[in-house]
């Protein structure tokens, strides 16, 4: 006879209609109306796992009851997750009977927990860490960082991001179109967030200053990690990368008159450095969207975004486009001619500002609560990844797109 999975676990089981019919406190029908209208593609997931509607609500329920009326909504999603584990046995066993690893049960759970949290700290039945129409809310991916995070993409859905650790060496997290690996060192000592940039499939290349202060180069070639090599320079800041076609990388740093410093790889070998100008108070951010086109940002002296282009010819002069930044930004290019730039702004909150081709968007609140400047990348026509340091030196991920 076939075994029901569910059976004792802490909390009734119900059907769809039962689920309705069951009198909730309005709180908590505000919160459980709110997730699920807005985290379909979490109820998705769920039954490509082999996971029922009503089985999933029922998992929901329990989170939000749980959460509201016997844990510390300042508490990390984590360790509410531990502690639910500790206080009944049973739900690890109902755990184990889905359809998935232990690892990706643990993430799916911690994510549902975060998003719950967000939802009851924003204190209406609105989601508060996703308000922007078709992102997504903030998961939360783990990890202790010590640094920014950096990400690129080599391939449709692939994400491969980087980070220094608790020891400061480098480590590095991908997403390969199905889970999220573990971390990974790649050692070096850190004294900066790192860069990252693809210019082909299967091709990383990594930048971070050293404790010397110059720039250093580690690169995956589809096999194997390099060594870190030593390009010079005295940075000031973490570096940028970005790239305009195969076997080209454009790297951009903060010198020590604090202008913008840039060096490229053309193939064959290396350039000097060329001093851009500027004066900047943060880390660069750089994107190409096409052939010999390069887009530059950083922080200005008054806090604002400004940002410097390359059309093939010649740089343009430095253009102010406003905004109160508490970080260093971060830039995308999903299709050409059109830019993101993302920031961290006042309240710790991501904020972006589009550029579609013919102008400058307003503003826009993406919600979150970052601990760092942002990084971000698109690996499709219609979708953007962005990660930051969380409150908890976790490392979070919001995305807009399919």
């Amino acid at each position: 006879m076939f075994r029901n999975p569910y059976e004792g676990f802490p909390f009734p089981i119900y059907n769809d209609m039962d689920f309705i019919s069951v009198q909730r406190q309005r709180n908590a029908q505000d919160v459980m109306r709110t997730f699920r209208s807005q985290n379909r593609d979490i109820y998705a997931e769920l039954e490509q796992a082999g996971i029922n509607r009503g089985v999933a609500d029922n998992l929901l329920l329990f989170l939000i009851n749980y959460i509201m009326n016997q844990t510390d909504t300042n508490r990390p999603p984590r360790q509410i997750y531990s502690q639910i584990r500790n206080q009944f046995p049973l739900f690890n066993l109902m755990a184990r009977q889905f359809p998935m690893g232990q690892n990706e049960i643990d993430r799916f759970i911690v994510r549902i927990i975060e998003i719950i949290l967000n939802i009851i700290r924003s204190g209406q039945p609105s989601p508060g860490p996703g308000p922007a129409p078709g992102w997504s809310n903030w998961e939360d991916l783990g990890g202790v960082l010590s640094t920014a995070p950096a990400v690129s993409s080599w391939a449709a859905n692939r994400l491969d991001v980087f980070a220094g650790g608790t020891d400061n060496a480098m480590y590095h997290k991908w997403w390969d179109g199905r889970r999220w690996s573990d971390w990974e060192s790649l050692g070096g000592i850190l004294a900066s967030s790192p860069a990252a940039v693809s210019w082909g499939p299967e091709r990383i290349d990594t930048f971070v200053r050293g404790t010397d202060n110059s720039l250093y180069h580690k690169w995956w070639d589809g096999s194997r990690w390099s060594d870190w090599e030593s390009l010079g320079g005295i940075l000031t800041s973490a570096p940028a990368a970005s790239s305009w076609t195969s076997n080209r990388l454009d790297v951009f740093v903060r010198g020590t008159d604090n202008s913008l410093y840039h060096k490229w790889w053309d193939g064959r070998r290396w350039s000097d450095w060329e001093n851009l100008g500027g004066n900047l108070t943060s880390s660069p951010a750089a994107v190409s969207w096409g052939p010999n086109r390069i887009d530059v940002f950083a922080r200005g002296t008054n806090n604002e975004l400004i940002h410097r282009w390359w059309d093939g010819n010649r740089w343009s002069g430095w253009e102010s486009l406003g905004g109160v930044l508490t970080s260093g930004p971060a830039v995308s290019s999903k299709r050409p001619n059109q830019l993101d730039v993302f920031v961290r702004g006042n309240g710790n909150r991501l904020y972006k500002r589009t550029w579609n081709g013919s102008r400058w968007e307003d503003w826009q609140d993406l919600g979150g609560n970052l601990d760092s400047e942002p990084a971000a990348v698109s690996w499709g026509p219609n979708r953007t990844d962005v990660f930051a340091r969380g409150q908890n030196r976790n490392l979070i991920h919001t995305w807009q797109g399919q």
